[in-house]
């Protein structure tokens, strides 16, 4: 149990670690950049390298929950997470201005429904487990909400507004539904980490509520 909690927070940070990378080299406008388009700077294979570190974190959290005894549905939303952020670096988007591509479908479909799980996930986490229960909750109504704001300008250009990432912070939205995201895992591997060494050391402490 510590050697998958300690491996999917070490690939979660190192994910994490990389993103940051690629955002200080590329000097983009994260206010209306989204992340997609990052992998069109010179050192845009941190994307990709990123995102499946990400999906790694998921798996190892998701085997350590399932080991935990949590429900079955936390771990298979995890686990569809993992697989959907892992498409999403495996399937570029298409560069602005370019026709929708199979690739870019792939990436855009995986990207809603890597946004749409881990909230899911979350609630149900903060309502079976004791420790971070509150925070967990609140990050996924905040990721929510964020994504409600992502998917909107998708569906006002359906209906033929012309509106541009240039015209609303939708770098901003992206990154505070990815952040928190990304700290619904973190939490769920530290709610574990603790008494998995407590039990390591003769004690009997319960994980879940």
């Amino acid at each position: 149990m510590k050697a998958l909690l300690v491996s999917g927070l070490t690939a979660t940070g190192a994910g994490t670690g990389a993103m940051l990378i690629l955002h200080a080299r590329a000097g983009l406008d994260p206010m209306h950049t989204v992340i997609s388009e990052y992998a069109f700077h010179s050192d845009g294979w941190l994307l990709p390298t990123a995102l499946t570190l990400f999906a790694a974190g998921g798996v190892l959290t998701a085997e350590a929950l399932r080991r935990a005894g949590a429900g079955r549905w936390i771990v298979m939303l995890l686990v569809a997470w993992a697989v959907s952020m892992f498409l999403i670096g495996a399937f570029p988007t298409d560069r602005p201005g370019v026709p929708l591509s199979m690739s870019g479908g792939i990436h855009r479909y995986a990207a809603f429904a890597a946004f749409l799980v881990m909230p899911a996930a979350g609630m149900l986490l903060a309502r079976d487990q004791a420790r971070y229960a509150r925070t967990v909750r609140v990050l996924s109504a905040v990721a929510l909400g964020a994504l409600l704001l992502v998917v909107v300008p998708y569906v006002l250009r359906m209906f033929g507004i012309p509106l541009t990432n240039d015209d609303i912070p939708a770098g901003l939205t992206q990154r505070v539904v990815v952040i928190t995201e990304l700290g619904v895992l973190a939490l769920a591997g530290l709610s574990l980490l603790r008494p998995s060494l407590q039990r390591s050391q003769g004690g009997a402490s319960p994980i879940l509520a």
